[in-house]
C-alpha cells in the first residue's frame, strides 16, 4: 500500500467526507464524473449517470483515492467546477459550474 501521507496530492485532507455511491464503491463502476461544490466544499465522485440518493454513501477522499488514483490529477479543480470523462482511460474536461 502507498504510503498517502508523503504522495497526497488534494489540500483536503484524506478523512474529509467525499460523496459517491453504491454503483462505485460496491458495483465498482468507473468514476467518471466529479463535482467540487462551492456551497459547502463537498468532492462527489460518481459514476456518470443519475445520483438516486438511496444509492449514496459518505466516505473518506482517502478511499476514492485507493479506490482510483487517476482521480488525484483533479486535486487542484476549484470550488465550484465540475469535471467529467467519456471512459476510464478518457481524458478529465473540467468546467465552471
Amino acid at each position: 500500500m502507498t504510503n498517502l501521507s508523503n504522495n497526497w496530492a488534494f489540500n483536503d485532507l484524506p478523512n474529509t467526507m467525499a460523496l459517491t455511491t453504491k454503483d462505485v464503491l460496491a458495483m465498482k463502476k468507473p468514476i467518471l464524473f466529479v463535482s467540487h461544490d462551492m456551497d459547502d466544499g463537498m468532492w462527489q465522485f460518481h459514476c456518470g449517470e443519475d445520483v438516486d440518493m438511496d444509492n449514496a454513501l459518505l466516505v473518506s477522499l482517502k478511499e476514492i483515492v485507493e479506490y482510483d488514483s487517476s482521480v488525484t490529477i483533479l486535486n487542484d479543480l476549484p470550488l465550484g467546477w465540475i469535471a467529467w470523462r467519456e471512459t476510464e482511460s478518457s481524458s478529465w474536461i473540467r468546467q465552471q459550474n
